[in-house]
């Protein structure tokens, strides 16, 4: 009987804690991360906060400075987004909270960072004075002053294309002296300290006047773009010892001098299986190549003069926009056929566009209209149309989890 009675307990008792509590208070403050965004307002320096279930805004930042060319990174758990703005400004916004939490002018003109594969490390590029600053994510505290000098001058590079990369290691380009660095953090990680100064290793003469750098979504190919002359330069950051080879010989403005509104944003490129989506520069196609042979494979008829040829993420659609002064469309390629399937007019200027974390849906910034519109991309119509002042970059909290944003 007595064991009848103590098995009989463990089941109440197991039932109990296995049933759901009825009316339970939900706090009204609870939000997850992961639906969440900013949209940056680049005329009046500040940020809506925006939710991607509902297309909606649900707060405004102010008082980042100038966003006249800014950027964003996310923290580890997409609490957090790190604002690097054009007067230096690195900016650390609450989310949730819809706050700034530390704010540090680390420069006199920077032009990009990136967060460290850990999360504890953000570093932002410079133009003015040149080199790369390293903070602790945290508490913006700086943890390392790398000035970028090189042989044959007095001063610091100009440092653009700056990445993160895996392996705790940050990829950076010097403009001025034609050079690819990686600073590489992974024993100050494997210690679980951050003061140490990086190894640094630099490659050099890759180049005329590196202009912008990618890395490829699986975090093995740093690409930098070429202002000085025609061709890429690619380095493997699986197998470095083998240096920085030139690919797309003929990627450029080619023999014909073609008038350039604007170079292409390299962060753009659109990869769909084995194939990468470029914009050309100064001519209205998208470029089609291999990357298993890294050769051009094709060439797509477009629009205007490609600045942003971004994929969704299944690699199925290719979307792209376009500089002055045709840069009130946007057109939709079919990675299956690299055929136009639409043209889109959401008005005028259209500076940048995101995808949602699963791409059914893509929002589009329209400065000059000051809007910003979301399409269905199966239906490629309009579902949501949200005002915003002079909107550019569009940055998703999902972005957290990709090497390279």
């Amino acid at each position: 009987m007595r064991k009848f009675t103590a098995l009989l307990m463990v089941l109440l008792l197991s039932a109990c804690a296995s049933a759901p509590v009825k009316d339970a208070p939900l706090k009204a403050e609870l939000k997850g991360t992961g639906d969440l965004g900013l949209v940056i307002e680049r005329a009046s320096g500040s940020i809506q906060l925006v939710e991607t279930t509902g297309n909606t805004i649900y707060g405004t930042v102010d008082g980042l400075g100038d966003l006249s060319h800014a950027s964003a990174v996310y923290s580890r758990d997409e609490r957090f987004a790190y604002i690097f703005g054009r007067d230096g400004g690195l900016s650390r916004i609450d989310m949730l909270a819809e706050k700034i939490t530390h704010r540090v002018i680390q420069s006199g003109n920077s032009i990009g960072g990136a967060i460290s594969q850990d999360g504890a490390l953000v570093a932002v590029s410079n133009y003015t004075p040149g080199g790369v600053k390293v903070f602790r994510s945290d508490n913006l505290e700086l943890v390392f002053d790398l000035a970028a000098n090189y042989e044959g001058s007095n001063t610091g590079s100009k440092v653009v294309g700056l990445v993160d990369a895996p392996g705790q290691k940050f990829v950076f380009s010097l403009f001025d002296a034609g050079e690819i660095w990686i600073a590489d953090f992974s024993e100050n990680s494997a210690e679980g300290k951050s003061e140490s100064n990086p190894v640094i290793t630099k490659f050099k003469n890759i180049g005329s006047k590196p202009y912008d750098g990618l890395i490829t979504p699986d975090g093995r190919y740093y690409i930098a773009g070429l202002f000085g002359e025609d061709g890429l330069a690619l380095l493997d950051l699986w197998h470095p010892e083998k240096g920085v080879r030139k690919i797309l010989p003929n990627y450029g403005r080619g023999e014909q001098r073609l008038p350039v509104y604007k170079m292409p944003h390299l962060e753009g490129w659109a990869v769909a299986g084995n194939k990468a989506y470029i914009p050309a520069v100064g001519r209205h196609e998208v470029l089609v190549v291999d990357m298993q042979s890294w050769q051009q494979i094709g060439a797509i008829a477009v629009h205007g003069q490609p600045i942003f040829v971004m994929a969704r993420p299944d690699g199925r659609q290719v979307w792209v926009n376009f500089a002055y002064p045709r840069n009130g469309v946007v057109q939709v390629i079919n990675t299956e056929s690299d055929a136009l399937v639409k043209t889109l007019e959401p008005g005028k200027t259209v500076l940048h566009m995101e995808f949602t974390p699963r791409g059914e849906r893509v929002w589009v910034s329209v400065r000059d209209d000051n809007k910003v519109i979301v399409y269905d991309t199966a239906s490629l119509s309009e579902r949501a149309l949200l005002d915003a002042s002079s909107p550019s970059g569009i940055f998703f909290a999902s972005r957290a989890h990709r090497i390279g944003l």
